[in-house]
């Protein structure tokens, strides 16, 4: 399985920027134009993660790497 992952160096300062952002990449995601997102900041980690688990035909799976965070799907 090839994973298509789009990757921005964004850092907000607060959550709920962070959130609002996500919400847009969660809806690429899910109308498939991407399946993964690699970001440097966990704010936006952890808000995209949450965004992508509301959908029960995904499988969401994260990621802490040296430099940053990887959020992706596979279908469930």
């Amino acid at each position: 399985m090839t994973i298509k992952w789009y990757s921005e160096n964004l850092i907000f300062d607060s959550l709920h920027e962070a959130d609002v952002w996500a919400d847009s990449i969660a809806n690429e995601i899910c109308a498939r134009l991407y399946d993964g997102y690699i970001t440097p900041d966990y704010k936006i980690a952890y808000a995209l993660a949450f965004r992508l688990a509301e959908f029960q035909e995904l499988r969401v799976i994260t990621k802490a790497m040296k430099d940053g965070y990887k959020v992706w799907v596979i279908p469930s």
